[in-house]
């Protein structure tokens, strides 16, 4: 049997996803690559193969707001690999809007990209890992735990999604499954471009991170490659801001 680490990341090919699958695959992982669109995981599983020509990154397209397809995904990685490392969902959803114009289908929307694909991707990781331990991670965001104007429906997504790691980390520590989150602020992904293609709006959120700028992919992705490490032993039931200062730091 293999022992190079394996992981299911899901939403593989979005901007903070496919970071992390290319700082996975340089260190080694297989990966089973999930997301809705086939080509764009194809294009990635090409991608990664040429950063490490022995690697085993296989695309498979599912939608994580549905049980049965990321159950699926899990058994196919199990099929696979034998057992896995690790796995992330880094699907979702960016809606700014104050709750009295939010309408039923995009609450619903926000809430099954949000926190429904993060349940059921604790529920089939829990389900492999069980014997042999492992770590998840999800995403969350920084506006769950501070007031952000127009962020009602996020952050009521992503403040289950809290809630849930801090839970899912106490019924699984005894089976040494790791459940924790990114927090991050404003990251320039396709995403985010309606507000990172914006120079005012832009410069608005720069001003809001006491770091003085936003966030790069690759600032999220290092978190939550070190998160999967089977090396990162120690850690569970966080949700670590990578939001430059903006959940904790009052900007000057």
């Amino acid at each position: 049997m293999d022992n190079k680490p394996a992981y299911v990341i899901v939403g593989a090919a979005g901007g903070i996803g496919s970071v992390v699958c290319r700082r996975l695959a340089k260190s080694g992982a297989r990966i089973l690559l999930v997301g809705r669109t086939a080509d764009k995981l194809q294009s990635l599983a090409e991608e990664l193969q040429s950063l490490d020509p022995a690697g085993q990154f296989i695309p498979f397209a599912a939608d994580a707001t549905k049980s049965a397809e990321v159950d699926a995904a899990f058994a196919k990685a199990v099929e696979l690999f034998g057992t896995l490392s690790g796995a992330a969902n880094l699907v979702g959803s960016i809606l700014l809007k104050p709750a009295h114009l939010t309408t039923d289908a995009e609450l619903e929307d926000t809430l099954s990209l949000n926190t429904r694909s993060a349940f059921y991707t604790v529920r089939a990781a829990a389900k492999a890992m069980m014997n042999t331990g492992g770590s998840v991670v999800l995403a969350s965001t920084v506006a769950a735990t501070i007031g952000l104007t127009n962020h009602e429906a996020i952050a009521t997504a992503k403040g289950a999604v809290n809630g849930l790691v801090l839970s899912a980390a106490a019924t699984y520590a005894p089976r040494n499954i790791r459940v924790n989150a990114v927090a991050p602020g404003l990251v320039k992904t396709p995403l985010a471009a309606k507000i990172t293609g914006n120079e005012l709006a832009l410069k608005a959120s720069t001003a809001m991170h006491p770091l003085g700028r936003v966030g790069e992919p690759d600032d999220v992705a290092a978190c939550v490659a070190w998160l999967l490490d089977p090396n990162t032993t120690w850690v569970t039931g966080q949700v670590i801001g990578i939001d430059g200062g903006l959940g904790k730091v009052k900007a000057k």
